[in-house]
């Protein structure tokens, strides 16, 4: 009897101590899934980019655009989704856009201009962390002009914002863009003079919507459109 109690005993303990092995086993492998996870989060975190100045904006954006290929983006408002496809053949200005998605300049900027039967521009905010955010990529840089011969602004298609002042090559304002809805007929002092690089493929009755908000007398909006954004392909 004692004899039989120990066989049992045994496997208890035999089975048990497998078991407890296979727990151990388990919690090993979820430690170290945790472990690699925090590795890439911790990667990612610490990847720096060197600030955008005009002296490196062409070198930077070029190798940029070579890791970054995609040239689709969804910006998402309270009024609904806007999805945008960049054009390739603009490359300079696809990969500065796609790089200020991926570094999260544009979520908590505004639609800050609204002009009905004309255009909606995005990317500015009257927030002390739009600022921040732009003293940290690169406040001063502009980018080169993209102007695409035969390409004139129609319904849907997006440009970058400008600075008038002491530009006469037409560059670029990084970190401002606008739809256009307007007719063509109100295009002259656009086209050749502002780099379209993409067009709205979904979501221009949400244009249509922001466009007719109430806006003060500069087209500010009376209440403020947040906009998020993100790489969808």
């Amino acid at each position: 009897m004692s004899k039989l109690f120990i066989y049992f005993f045994g496997i208890v303990l035999f089975f048990g101590s497998c078991e407890d092995k296979k727990k151990a086993s388990q919690t090993e492998v979820e430690i170290e899934n945790e472990n690699e996870k925090a590795i890439e989060k911790a990667s990612e975190a610490e990847t720096e980019y060197p600030q955008i100045t005009n002296d490196n904006v062409v070198s930077f954006l070029t190798e940029y655009g070579k890791k970054n290929p995609e040239a689709k983006v969804l910006i998402s408002t309270r009024f609904g989704d806007i999805e945008i496809e960049l054009y390739k053949d603009t490359p300079l200005h696809r990969a500065n856009f796609i790089y200020l998605v991926k570094q999260h300049y544009f979520d908590e900027t505004f639609f800050h201009r609204v002009m009905p039967n004309f255009i909606i521009q995005a990317g500015n905010s009257d927030l002390v962390s739009t600022q921040k955010k732009r003293a940290a990529l690169g406040k001063e840089y502009l980018l080169p002009a993209e102007i695409i011969r035969g390409r004139v602004h129609e319904y849907g298609t997006v440009s970058g914002a400008k600075e008038y002042r002491e530009n006469p090559d037409n560059r670029t304002a990084p970190y401002e863009f606008f739809i256009f809805l307007g007719p063509k007929s109100s295009t002259a002092h656009l086209n050749g003079k502002y780099t379209i690089f993409g067009k709205v493929t979904k979501g221009m009755d949400v244009v249509e919507k922001i466009s007719k908000v109430k806006a003060d007398d500069g087209d500010w909006p009376l209440e403020n459109i947040y906009i998020s954004a993100k790489v969808i392909k």
